[in-house]
């Protein structure tokens, strides 16, 4: 047992991929969420996914979806809220469904770090990636307070929080996420794709 839920966020609106819902569009035969899933789930005791839109689909992969309580597709904080309410663990990873190249030990390595911290984020360089992080369950009444006074913004959420930010500057790549049809197209080349 890891101790840990693991949130695939799926929620939002597609808006730079044409509108279209971004988890479900294919990469190499497979809806790029289930790419982020077969990456996630040895790390983790459950996955829920969480989907504001196309359940049906996104239920055919075998994981529980929770949709946002929030209305408006108010963003990653809103996702990250449903799967504190949801989780059965004491832990919560998080991960987009357009990183199909997550680091295999993502978890491993930000519970190593979490020590006495609420929250463990990701980061190559100078750059953390906040929608991947390990978050305790403990936080949610602190995130509904920051969501109901109008947080949106996840940056400035952890902010507020004890947070340790954890190097992976050895795999730059593994952040690397899918935004639009053309990078959808390059990730689906042969040379991109090697750990697909």
């Amino acid at each position: 047992m890891h101790g840990v839920t693991g949130i695939v966020l799926a929620g939002g609106q597609g808006r730079r991929m044409g509108g279209v819902d971004k988890g479900l569009q294919p990469l190499n035969g497979r809806p790029m969420v289930a790419w982020a899933i077969e990456r996630l789930a040895p790390q983790v005791d459950e996955i829920l996914l969480n989907a504001n839109q196309n359940a049906e689909a996104y239920a055919r992969l075998g994981q529980r979806v929770v949709p946002d309580s929030l209305g408006g597709f108010a963003g990653p904080l809103a996702g990250l809220h449903a799967g504190l309410q949801a989780a059965a663990q004491p832990l919560v990873a998080t991960v987009p469904c357009d990183s199909p190249f997550l680091p295999l030990d993502l978890v491993a390595r930000l519970k190593e770090k979490l020590s006495r911290n609420e929250i463990a984020v990701a980061k190559t360089g100078d750059q953390p990636h906040p929608v991947f992080a390990l978050v305790r369950r403990g936080v949610l009444p602190h995130l509904e307070r920051f969501l109901a006074g109008g947080g949106r913004k996840i940056d400035a959420w952890y902010a507020t929080l004890a947070v340790v930010e954890v190097p992976f500057d050895d795999q730059p790549d593994a952040f690397r996420n899918i935004n639009t049809l053309d990078e959808l197209s390059a990730a689906a080349a042969p040379q991109s794709n090697s750990r697909l």
